[in-house]
């Protein structure tokens, strides 16, 4: 059994009745929506999934329930990002290459925020190749987009800062167009560093409207609290020397675990 095959069995996810990507995507696409994170046990995740088996279906593909993520975090050499983040301003902004291993599918990403602190998301595909890049068509998307926002930035400030990995479920209320995931095994790459979240937990995100979702109010009954947490910018806060003490950093040091990898990460990027 693989570690993803095993996070789909210790989340339960064969009870759920499964759904198409392109049926996930049509009820909750959710490009502009509210996200609310919650870190949870695994046996408490399971509950979690159980008790939504009756209104949520899971993102099925030909037969597979998880899929791993690989995701390049690009920021300026200051790391204006992680800090718009940290300090909690108004315009944050992130931008990530996607790598979806097993379907070899990649995209280029941009989040912000818009005046109501609503995440909006823009996607432009790309070649599996250019994972990790930022050149010719990705680089005028991503400066398209950060202008639209009004962030005083480019890519040509940008570099490859961080790379981040875990396996995801993502489970979807098809009538009321809401979204969970959960994410496990995730890992944090910098240079020869790693930092890891506890195998025990998972990493819940339930995306939606502003009102909480029926998932939100389950979670809550569950005894879970949303927690703000990025996973670029839990990687940076732990395996970036010098920055500043956070909320961010409290908080991943009781979930979190950093060990050197003298070994180079050579499973980047699947064949095409």
């Amino acid at each position: 059994m693989t570690p993803a095959s095993a996070l789909a069995a210790d989340l339960g996810l064969s009870a759920l009745r499964g759904a198409t990507l392109a049926e996930v995507d049509a009820a909750a696409a959710l490009q502009h929506r509210t996200d609310r994170k919650y870190l949870l046990p695994l046996d408490r995740a399971r509950l979690l999934v159980d008790r939504l088996a009756d209104s949520h279906h899971v993102l099925d593909l030909a037969g597979r329930r998880t899929t791993s993520y690989l995701s390049t975090y690009f920021d300026t050499e200051r790391l204006g990002a992680w800090r718009a983040h940290v300090q909690r301003r108004r315009r944050r902004w992130k931008v990530r290459t996607r790598l979806y291993a097993e379907d070899g599918l990649c995209r280029v990403e941009v989040k912000t925020k818009d005046g109501r602190g609503a995440t909006v998301k823009h996607a432009l595909k790309a070649p599996t190749h250019t994972y990790g890049r930022l050149d010719g068509s990705a680089a005028e998307f991503v400066d398209a987009v950060l202008r639209q926002a009004d962030i005083p930035v480019s890519t040509a400030a940008l570099t490859p800062a961080a790379e981040v990995r875990y396996v995801r479920a993502a489970l979807a209320d098809l009538d009321h167009g809401s979204r969970v995931t959960l994410d496990g095994l995730l890992t944090c790459h910098l240079g020869d560093r790693t930092a890891s979240l506890d195998p025990g937990h998972v990493l819940v995100e339930t995306k939606g409207t502003a009102r909480p979702a029926p998932a939100d109010r389950l979670l809550l009954r569950l005894g879970a609290r949303s927690v703000s947490l990025s996973k670029y910018v839990v990687g940076q806060a732990l395996l970036t020397p010098g920055l500043p003490d956070n909320d961010v950093r409290r908080l991943a040091r009781s979930h979190f675990t950093t060990e050197a990898t003298p070994a180079p990460l050579t499973e980047r990027i699947p064949a095409a």
